[in-house]
């Protein structure tokens, strides 16, 4: 990484093809790996798709791999300034993408507020959702997490939130439990945790996405897609972090009892970020559940 926009602009190459596609709210990003049966990959606040990039590789070779590019603040693609916020105009743009790209059947997984969002979908705009996928993630009344309660307060003040980036700069600040630390167990690749921090830290527009995001979402979206969780139908994992110090394992087990095909899993050594630090477990347990019928009985 030469420069900051090097540190911007990356992504893994193993997660295939950029495309932009032009949606009502806004444009996204998408990237796409391999073919078959269509997996979508729904990160969280202040990570990029890159967070996919050790999942990708492994269930490419079966899968048609689609990683977005969500605009929660370490975006490439800027959202128009009167575009709507929060977490329901979030679950829109991914019900629109899946409608760009013409997708069928497809396994949505979603990681932390990622997966809030996830739920969202499916309790709002189920249509080409096949199967659902939420790795350690909000719910209910957790979102955003205790550990991440600050964002709110922060982006009620005009610059804090552009103060509160600046010395994430530096690996040190990282590594704290307001940042990175307590999601991983490992420290993330540099690539990729510059590509998570410095859209934010140097540019206002993308700044302006994440606060509207935080500012437009609270536990009252999560709560009502919580109370339609049992309309979904369809078969959906839980695959939760056996360590995670963010999303407790109790609301992991909550949210497969609300599911009326929901299953439990754990995923061992790793916290939040599973897809970082156990990849392996996390694309098994996915290519499976995808590969099971998805009738009861089939």
């Amino acid at each position: 990484m030469s420069d900051s926009n090097d540190r911007t602009f990356w992504r893994d190459p193993a997660l295939g093809e950029a495309r932009d596609l032009d949606l009502p709210g806004g444009s996204l990003r998408a990237f796409e790996a391999g073919t078959g049966e269509p997996i979508v990959f729904v990160h969280g606040l202040l990570v990029n798709a890159n967070l996919w990039r050790k999942l990708v590789p492994r269930l490419s070779p079966d899968f048609r791999c689609v990683a977005l590019d969500m605009p929660l603040g370490s975006h490439q693609l800027a959202l128009p300034e009167t575009a709507p916020t929060g977490a329901p105009a979030a679950a829109e743009l991914v019900a629109d993408a899946l409608d760009a790209l013409e997708l069928e059947g497809a396994t949505l997984v979603g990681n932390d507020s990622g997966g809030a969002i996830s739920q969202i979908v499916v309790t709002t705009r189920p249509d080409r959702v096949g199967r659902l996928v939420l790795t350690s993630c909000d719910y209910r009344d957790n979102f955003p997490p205790r550990l991440f309660s600050y964002f709110k307060p922060a982006v009620a003040i005009p610059g804090a939130m552009w103060a509160l980036l600046q010395p994430m700069r530096l690996s040190l600040p990282r590594r704290s439990p307001i940042a990175f630390g307590w999601l991983v167990k490992r420290p993330i690749d540099r690539a990729a945790e510059d590509s998570y921090l410095y859209p934010a830290i140097t540019d206002a527009a993308i700044r302006r996405d994440a606060r509207g995001f935080i500012r437009g979402s609270d536990p009252s979206q999560t709560n009502a897609a919580a109370d339609r969780l049992g309309h979904f139908d369809r078969p959906a994992l839980i695959a939760w972090s056996a360590d995670d110090k963010a999303f407790p394992e109790s609301d992991g087990r909550r949210l497969a009892g609300e599911l009326p095909r929901g299953r439990f899993e754990l995923v061992d050594d790793a916290r939040t970020f599973s897809m970082e630090d156990n990849p392996d477990r996390l694309a098994e347990l996915i290519a499976g559940f995808v590969r099971e019928p998805t009738e009861v009985g089939a």
